[in-house]
C-alpha cells in the first residue's frame, strides 16, 4: 500500500510506500505514468483492444505529439510492461504496439482522471480567470517603489 507518510519507525528512507520521499519507486512510477502524453497513448490503445495501432496511426490519433514525444513515451511504457511492440521484418519495418494486460489495468483508473478533468475544468478555468484578474488588480493598485 502506498502511503504518503515521510519516514516513520523502523521506515528506511527511500522505502516503497513512502511517496513524499524523491526516491520512492511509486513516486518514480507515478512521474512516469502520470503525463499527459502517457494517458492519451494509453487511452488510444485501448480503444484498439484486442488490436495494434502503428506509430504513425498513433501520432496521427494524439495532436500535438512530437515524433520524438512519442517514442520516448512508447519506450517507457514498454519498460515498464505496460505496451507490448511488435516488429514485422519488411523495409522499412513495420512497428505495432497494444496494451499488455497490465497497461489495460491503468487504463481504468487514467480514464477516471480525464473524466474527472474534463468534468471540473469549467471550474478550474474561472478560479485561473479569479487568479489572474486579482494579480492583475495587484499590479494596476500597487504603490510604485522606490528605484522603478
Amino acid at each position: 500500500m502506498t502511503t504518503s507518510r515521510s519516514g516513520g519507525p523502523g521506515r528506511r528512507s527511500g522505502a516503497r510506500g513512502d511517496l513524499l520521499d524523491p526516491r520512492c519507486p511509486t513516486r518514480r512510477l507515478l512521474d512516469r505514468i502520470g503525463t499527459k502524453w502517457t494517458s492519451m497513448v494509453v487511452k488510444v490503445l485501448a480503444e484498439e483492444e484486442p488490436g495494434e495501432a502503428r506509430f504513425a496511426e498513433l501520432r496521427r490519433r494524439i495532436p500535438g505529439i512530437s515524433q520524438k514525444m512519442l517514442s520516448v513515451t512508447l519506450q517507457s511504457l514498454a519498460r515498464d510492461g505496460l505496451v507490448a511492440r511488435r516488429v514485422e521484418p519488411t523495409v522499412p519495418p513495420a512497428v505495432h504496439y497494444r496494451l499488455t494486460e497490465l497497461g489495460l489495468s491503468l487504463e481504468g483508473p487514467l480514464s477516471a482522471l480525464r473524466v474527472w478533468a474534463e468534468t471540473h475544468m469549467p471550474e478550474i478555468d474561472r478560479s485561473n480567470q479569479l487568479a489572474e484578474a486579482r494579480q492583475t488588480c495587484r499590479e494596476e493598485w500597487e504603490p510604485p517603489t522606490e528605484g522603478r
